[in-house]
């Protein structure tokens, strides 16, 4: 590839893809909220992730487009936090849509951030993309309007595939970092009754993933997520095993509800379970490099 664009791509997500991109691209171009600049083949773009400036130029002439914007969902939902993480996808994709039409060579591939959340909770039937149920409470409702306005404008020339995204394990961000601190201090037992299902997926393997779509030229919806969904209580008991910790209090739904309150943030995303499988991933020839999670934990 010559050119690829990663709108929103300072955070967590987007520095596995930068680093996994950087030696495999002659230009990355990175929309940022933040001050233009340049490092090596990474470029710096400010935009505001809602109207036209100057990014949208960038666009012309590039390979792919990967869209990561959104507002974290780890905080209270609260009607000012839940509009602006509804805002926030629904304005960054409905504007890279009017800057794809109005290229004269617009990105031949756009990769635009879902969730795997879009999914209801289940103890039993593994979710997935053709035979998945969807729900209607407000993580759920978010993911199914994000993906509403990004594939209700037609784009003749630009593929467009959605990320149903699982929990992305890694070193640097995301869950995991939290997780292995509580495990430390003895707080790594199951969370609620333990039985909830959680889906992840390797860092490594996340970035190998959106690889692979974009070399198959993959289309429509796809889970991101590892093959083996495993509940709680056993994906606490690995995080325990890696980090060594002595034992492991578990902790009750009661505990999360009033530790959510303190720092922010809610217990939905510990306590649904996320039952999910990538039917399409496996069907199209990927090889996960960390089916299970004991493996992955070792490499992270």
């Amino acid at each position: 590839m010559k050119k690829m664009i990663i709108a929103a791509g300072t955070g967590f997500l987007g520095s596995i893809l930068s680093e996994h991109f950087k030696n495999k691209v002659d230009e990355i171009i990175i929309l940022t909220r933040g001050k233009s600049s340049i490092t090596g083949n990474i470029k710096y773009v400010h935009w505001n992730a809602r109207t036209f400036g100057n990014w949208e130029t960038e666009l012309e002439n590039s390979d792919v487009l990967i869209n990561l914007a959104g507002k974290s969902v780890n905080c209270r939902y609260n009607e000012r936090n839940k509009n602006e993480i509804m805002a926030s996808r629904l304005n960054s994709t409905a504007i890279l849509n009017k800057a794809v039409l109005q290229c004269k060579n617009p990105p031949k591939h756009w990769l635009n951030s879902s969730t795997a959340t879009i999914y209801k909770g289940s103890y039993h039937k593994q979710m997935d993309e053709v035979n998945g149920d969807k729900g209607f409470d407000f993580s759920m409702k978010v993911a199914r309007a994000w993906e509403k306005v990004f594939f209700k404008t037609e784009t003749p020339q630009t593929l467009k595939t959605a990320l149903r995204t699982s929990i992305v394990l890694g070193k640097n961000g995301g869950a995991y970092p939290m997780l292995r601190k509580l495990a430390k201090i003895g707080m790594g037992g199951k969370q609620g009754n333990g039985r909830q299902y959680v889906s992840w997926i390797h860092e490594h393997d996340f970035a190998r993933a959106v690889e692979f779509i974009i070399n198959t030229k993959t289309e429509g919806v796809i889970n991101i997520v590892s093959p083996t969904p495993i509940r709680n209580t056993n994906f606490m008991k690995a995080i325990v095993k890696q980090v060594k910790a002595p034992f492991a209090i578990p902790v009750s739904k009661t505990m999360l509800e009033i530790g959510a309150k303190i720092i922010g943030t809610e217990t939905e995303l510990i306590l649904k379970s996320r039952n999910v499988i990538s039917k399409r991933l496996q069907e199209n020839g990927f090889t996960f490099t960390y089916p299970d999670l004991s493996t992955a934990l070792q490499n992270l």
